[in-house]
């Protein structure tokens, strides 16, 4: 078994296809992969409380099958000669769409569902609890924001757009004390979990943890990617309960991304206008133009006749150069996407929901080398009936992922309005500048805050590089493009009211009290 195993395994560890004896000897591995992962699997569920066993269940049979999925795929997803050129309405431009009359707002409104991703931590900028509890601007939470846009929206309309929150067994317990406090605002909260699933030895494809009790053993198990998103919100009962009450589509997007809003235009298209066949826009995937700071983002493809999602992940070794370039793959997905509710529900009645799984690589702290399976949400683009992208503006895709996002976030860039972010009309052109903070001393949220008095006046910028031991003082304005550069050992002290307009500054430069 070690040597079927081992071929079997060349995948996981990286390697593209790989000649095999027999296409039988592998269908035999494979087949004893999935034997050995349901018998570990059964071995869990005999673990679990009598109560929760059926829902338990549940859960592994669809972590079983996305393991089968897993198995399935050989090598690239994508023949690379198959990619045919974009249809010319496959993606339309925000610019040509048209906003409703007023008198029809209210009434579009409350055909809507607005879900926001909200199952990540906040580890990777140095916070405890989930990202959305992060204060980006005014002290105000991605979360505050979030309800704030939807209650501005709910009171302006006098509508009743619901905000529903996918969470994680991460950030599940916190959200939900959390939002107790918008218990007065006008807008209702519903949340969900998506699905908790076993994290699985790179070495032997078999779970590593040993008993159902999560809390117990928290790194074994793993939420699977946003594209669990679909069965999650159809088992939560929600999915039932808006189409009852007649709501037709839903705008889903991830709660770090802060231009996210609900879009009057887009919602119009969907609900007034037809797919170039005649038939309701099922899935729209909003794209914006690709800069060089974009190039590993997913792009829109035509293959096999079908508008689809290309992931960097899909793309043969060969052809990474060609996938990165802005020429050849104008667009990049923002991961803001509009779906028709009834068509999520047929293709999982169907079961003609086909996401490719993706393999992402993890060392636990024990040192134990596992692999997780997941999915993107936008990956089921294909499985849907007219489908099609929209080029939006770089505005609605401001996404905070590091502290040099916080820092254009936080400064008189944007100016906030109903929970919205808005760039300031005195910045002269639209594009965000490019910002580069050194990991070593500005990647946790509390020490970054700690290194400026006040946040610069960035309405100016074009480009800011920060590496070493750097502070700001108070009202320091930059201009163009500016590098300060603290060696080690170094320290730089911009002082108060400094102005550094295309200023390269390194070396050691202190400011001490008298």
């Amino acid at each position: 078994m070690p040597g079927a195993m081992e071929m079997l395994l060349n995948r996981v560890r990286g390697h593209q296809r790989v000649p095999s004896d027999s296409k039988e000897f592998h269908e035999v591995t494979k087949r004893d992969a999935q034997i050995q992962l349901e018998v570990e699997l059964d071995k869990l569920l005999k673990t679990s409380n009598d109560e929760l066993k059926p829902f338990l269940s549940g859960e592994m049979g669809r972590f079983s099958a996305l393991f089968q999925r897993f198995l399935s795929e050989d090598g690239p997803s994508v023949a690379w000669e198959k990619i045919q050129k974009l249809p010319e309405d496959a993606i339309r431009h925000y610019d040509t769409l048209s906003l409703p009359k007023e008198d029809q707002i209210r009434e579009m409104l409350d055909k809507l569902v607005v879900i926001k991703l909200n199952g990540g931590l906040g580890t990777s900028m140095g916070c405890h609890g989930p990202k959305s509890v992060i204060p980006v601007r005014s002290d105000l939470t991605f979360l505050d924001l979030t309800v704030q846009q939807i209650e501005s929206l709910n009171k302006q309309y006098n509508a009743n757009v619901p905000l529903v929150l996918m969470n994680s067994f991460n950030t599940d317990e916190d959200t939900e004390k959390i939002i107790r406090k918008y218990k007065g605002f006008q807008v209702q909260i519903h949340t969900f979990n998506q699905s908790c699933f076993p994290r699985i030895s790179k070495d032997s494809l078999l779970p590593v943890a040993k008993d159902m009790d999560i809390d117990k053993d928290i790194e074994s198990w793993y939420p699977p990617g946003h594209g669990d998103f679909y069965e999650s919100f159809q088992n939560s009962g929600l999915l039932k309960q808006f189409l009852d009450e007649g709501r037709v589509y839903c705008f889903l997007s991830n709660i770090d991304n802060l231009g996210a809003t609900v879009d009057l235009k887009i919602l119009n298209k969907l609900l007034h206008e037809k797919a170039s066949n005649g038939d309701s826009v099922e899935f729209v995937m909003e794209v914006t133009d690709k800069t060089r700071a974009d190039v590993k983002g997913g792009t829109l493809i035509q293959y096999e006749n079908k508008l689809r999602l290309l992931e960097i992940a899909q793309v043969p070794n060969e052809h990474l150069d060609d996938f990165k370039s802005v020429k050849t793959f104008k667009f990049f997905n923002t991961n803001n996407i509009w779906a028709k509710l009834d068509a999520i529900d047929r293709v999982l009645s169907h079961k003609t929901l086909n996401m490719e799984t993706i393999v992402n690589h993890k060392t636990l702290d024990s040192g134990v080398r596992i692999i997780q399976l997941e999915t993107a949400v936008g990956a089921a683009m294909k499985c849907f009936d007219g489908s099609i992208g929209i080029n939006v503006p770089r505005s609605r895709f401001l996404p905070v992922k590091k502290t040099s996002d916080l820092l254009l976030v936080m400064s008189n860039l944007y100016s906030l309005k109903g929970g919205s972010l808005c760039m300031s009309p005195q910045r002269m052109f639209p594009t965000t500048p490019l910002v580069k903070l050194g990991d070593n001393h500005f990647s946790k949220v509390k020490e970054f805050l700690g290194r400026f008095a006040t946040i610069p006046d960035l309405i100016e910028l074009d480009h800011l590089t920060v590496s070493g031991d750097v502070t700001f003082g108070r009202g320091v304005s930059l201009r163009g493009t500016v590098i300060i550069i603290a060696n080690h050992g170094d320290r730089i002290d911009i002082p108060a009211g400094a102005v550094l307009e295309n200023k390269i500054v390194s070396g050691n430069m202190r400011i001490l009290d008298h």
